[in-house]
């Protein structure tokens, strides 16, 4: 009976996923239309599809197994995704990014830079640094929702992941940016509800707020000797200064996705897809309230699991979930919550995987069909979205390939990287272009090239954790890394890639020739 009613759920929800992917279809008439929802979507809409976009499986699964292994710490991140992703996004990034993109008719964030520097470079580049840099993203989050219907269901891990990709680019496919906005704000919905029912029933499961964090922190004797080593000191205690534990913490979790948040570019072309400011302004209550039910739960959920596992298995939660973190939240859902509310937080994840991974198969086709073909064949139109949905499925089979060969323990570093990368190659350029009208084109493009190329070189040559796992630093110099002194090999690119991208942004703009005056007033009207 129970899986009959189970059945039943995930059927209805496919069906309301798809008819609305129908609706988006049928009242898209554009490009325009297709690219940017038409520029008339609702703050409620705007907000939730935002927010769905932003929070996946990587965060619920991926950074919700890492707050079992890192502790309480991992809370910070949720302060820069409310403060950072959601605040300075929308009334400072946002606003300036919405008018700025009506200006100049732009319809993709590359697409909006190129238009700004008057630079198709600039355009296909940034296209190229997405359709490359995303799929790495994209599968660690089909990877997420794989795993918990794998554990779920008992269903082969293989089949999970190649039915759930083909039901997204179904609707990702036809129903263009409205399609993927009206299926994030009901995933959306679906997921703000079952996170409040999973931090309600894990607190009373453990006896209550005081009780349960009382316990956790009474574990820090547990703390394993090799972890211990490296600087954790407990799961409500943040890591020992500047040890390896603190600099993975800090550098590549929090700071990686809490900043590199501001330039992801399915986010902000969320801004250019409602008609004026104030919907932005109704946004952010809505989105900050959801950011905080979405990772403030899951971070705080997968630290409290240690204290569930201790209690009825002796084990702390990375040895429950065997060594990868990337189970710790399934393993806990399955063992400690009642079989109905099981089934709902699947259908929980499968709304926040499906509403992240449709965006990003969104705006990898756009990079190809609007950012890359478009800028060098000069060729607009229905030929252009055509090219953007051959993308999309492109993207799609790339994430699954990924899918299969990728291994454990990657889905929270994964999103880091992608989050990371981004930060480094747009966010010097995406600022400036907002902010200060004497940067150049010639500044822009410096910024972008120098944080795509430092942000790759620190990875595949002194990141221990990318380099030891890509081997080109050994193939060709015989060691992993470079740089063995501590604490470089932890130190996550985006600390030096970002301020490296800013400064010669900055250096190159002020040594060249200033942007002609018209095309900057035809770019700032109306911003003040």
């Amino acid at each position: 009976m129970n899986l009959l009613l189970l059945n039943v759920i995930v059927l209805v929800y496919l069906l309301v996923t798809l008819y609305l992917g129908y609706r988006g279809w049928a009242t898209t008439r554009d490009t325009e239309g297709y690219m940017v929802a038409g520029r008339r979507i609702h703050p409620y809409i705007m907000a939730m599809s935002y927010g769905a976009t932003f929070i996946s499986t990587s965060a619920i699964v991926g950074f919700g197994g890492m707050a079992g292994l890192f502790g309480m710490g991992l809370l910070w991140l949720t302060f820069l995704n409310i403060f950072v992703g959601i605040f300075i996004a929308f009334i400072i990034y946002g606003k300036r990014t919405r008018r700025m993109g009506y200006n100049l008719g732009a319809m993709t964030l590359p697409e909006l830079m190129g238009r700004r520097f008057d630079s198709q470079f600039i355009q296909w580049f940034s296209g190229l640094v997405i359709f490359l840099g995303m799929p790495l993203y994209a599968s660690v989050v089909l990877i997420g929702a794989a795993r918990f219907m794998e554990t779920t269901l008992s269903i082969d891990f293989n089949l999970a992941l190649l039915l759930y990709s083909i039901i997204i680019a179904a609707y990702v496919v036809w129903g263009g940016l409205k399609g993927v906005m009206y299926t994030d704000a009901m995933q959306g919905t679906i997921m703000f509800l079952g996170m409040i029912f999973l931090l309600i029933m894990t607190y009373v499961h453990l006896g209550g707020v005081t009780a349960a964090h009382q316990a956790l922190t009474n574990m820090a004797n547990l703390v394993p000797q090799s972890l211990a080593a490296q600087g954790h000191r407990g799961w409500t205690s943040m890591p020992a200064l500047g040890s390896a534990w603190w600099w993975t913490l800090v550098s590549t979790v929090v700071l990686g996705v809490g900043i590199g948040v501001l330039a992801m570019p399915q986010l902000a072309v969320r801004f250019m897809t409602v008609r004026s400011s104030r919907e932005l302004n109704r946004g952010v209550l809505i989105g900050g309230i959801f950011i905080l039910a979405m990772t403030g739960v899951a971070f705080d959920v997968g630290a409290l699991s240690n204290v569930f596992f201790y209690t009825t298995q002796g084990k702390i939660a990375i040895e429950a979930a065997k060594g990868n973190a990337d189970s710790i939240i399934p393993v806990y859902i399955n063992a400690a919550m009642p079989e109905w509310f099981v089934y709902l937080f699947m259908l929980t994840l499968l709304a926040a995987a499906m509403s992240t991974s449709s965006s990003q198969f969104h705006a990898q086709g756009t990079a190809i069909g609007r950012d890359i073909y478009e800028t060098l064949t000069g060729r607009r139109g229905t030929g252009s979205i055509l090219v953007t949905r051959a993308g999309i499925i492109a993207a799609v089979v790339i994430a699954v390939v990924l899918g299969y060969i990728l291994p454990e323990n990657i889905i929270a570093r994964g999103t880091s990287i992608f989050f990371g990368l981004c930060a480094a190659a747009f966010l010097p350029m995406y600022t400036c272009a907002l902010f200060w009208r004497r940067a150049t084109r010639a500044g822009a493009i410096a910024g972008l090239v120098t944080g795509t190329l430092s942000s790759v070189l620190w990875m595949v040559f002194v990141h221990k954790k990318e380099a030891e796992a890509l081997g080109i630093s050994r193939f060709i110099f015989g060691r992993d890394v470079l740089i063995t002194q501590m604490p470089w090999p932890v130190v996550d690119p985006i600390v030096v890639a970002l301020p490296l991208a800013f400064l010669i942004t900055i250096v190159v703009s002020i040594i060249t020739r200033p942007p002609d005056s018209a095309h900057l007033d035809r770019c700032f009207k109306g911003i003040k």
